[in-house]
């Protein structure tokens, strides 16, 4: 009998998943697999690079192609029968996933791996995770308490991030790019930075690469600039006086090494109506170092506020002694240090 199906839908959730497989007692595993969840023993349903997209334009023209996926991945489900079904992150996908699974008639244990954001915007899930899941697993300390009184069971983990890093003085020698692992994130995010970089930098600049598929992509753009490859991120962050992050996961990163960061992230115009107009989306901070220290730490540019003179102004700033000293102070205060402390589970 399968033990386990897993999904991962994007980058972070392979990461996660390929950790997680490694400590689960049996191994007779199904997934939806990235490339770190491939080296691995599961067996591989289909590749999870076939459910990434970004944006919600992206995703209206991608629809077809996630639709097969879905019914793909409900199907295995339902004619392997397995103990448990784990789903990480992805939430809009993985929450329809459960929903259908539980109609069809699934009696098995389903669990969220890293909670929705329903804290920020479509509570409404919250009934579907109550329905429909067993267990959700957060990353992120104030959403236990969040769900306090609701009909389904929490556990905070911890992050992953704290096992990993172990921040160190170090000497520093770049101005560090990190584009984003998609095609498009890179497309669109880094031109500016890299214009912005080379305008303003005193130091080396060097890129981070989230996927080796992407070098060629990002070679095009610089093929002057050296490319740190994704197992020496850690590497390159230890070195960086500053940097420009596209959001996601490695903004949280860069804060636990202390690395004074720009925030972007490029959106189109018709992406930017449908969060603000349709779904209203409002946060007060958007990338996670912000969200978990309830303030500003790193300077975000979303949207229409990317632009090349804002950008260009906020990386002034934290190239300055004054700004990189108060960011680096702010990461290291006892108040804010719960960006760090409270991540251990």
């Amino acid at each position: 009998m399968l033990d386990y199906f897993i999904l991962a839908g994007e980058v972070s959730g392979d990461n996660l998943g390929a950790e997680l497989i490694e400590k689960l007692p049996e191994k007779n595993i199904l997934a939806v697999a990235g490339p770190q969840m491939r080296k691995t023993s599961v067996e591989v349903l289909f590749d999870m690079e076939n459910l990434e997209t970004m944006g919600f334009v992206d995703v209206l023209g991608s629809l077809p192609r996630i639709y097969k996926q879905f019914k793909q991945a409900r199907n295995a489900v339902l004619k392997r029968n397995p103990k448990t079904v784990i789903l990480i992150d992805y939430s809009d996908f993985n929450l329809a996933l459960g929903r259908s699974l539980r109609k069809k008639g699934y009696r098995g244990k389903i669990v969220q791996y890293v909670c929705p954001s329903v804290w920020a915007w479509r509570k409404g899930r919250i009934k579907t995770l109550e329905k429909n899941f067993d267990l959700l697993l957060s990353i992120l300390p104030f959403e236990k308490e969040y769900f306090k009184g609701r009909d389904i069971r929490v556990e905070y983990i911890g992050h992953p991030l704290l096992a990993k890093i172990q921040y160190a003085p170090h000497e520093k020698k770049y101005l560090s790019l990190f584009p984003g692992s998609r095609k498009t994130e890179i497309e669109r995010n880094l031109p500016l930075q890299l214009e912005a970089a080379r305008k303003l930098s005193p130091y080396p600049i060097a890129i981070s690469l989230s996927d080796e598929n992407m070098r060629p992509l990002i070679s095009k753009f610089a093929p002057d600039i050296e490319i740190f490859p994704k197992e020496k991120r850690y590497e390159l962050m230890q070195q960086s006086h500053a940097a420009i992050a596209t959001s996601g996961t490695v903004n949280l990163e860069l804060a636990l090494y202390r690395v004074p960061t720009v925030v972007t992230f490029a959106i189109k115009p018709l992406d930017l109506f449908i969060a603000k107009d349709l779904l209203r989306i409002r946060l007060d901070h958007y990338s996670l170092p912000n969200i978990i220290a309830g303030k500003t730490i790193f300077p975000e540019l979303y949207g229409p506020n990317l632009t090349k003179k804002k950008l260009e102004k906020e990386l002034k700033n934290i190239l300055s002694k004054k700004e990189s000293e108060s960011i680096i102070k702010l990461l290291e205060t006892q108040k804010t240090h719960d960006l760090l402390d409270c991540l251990d589970g």
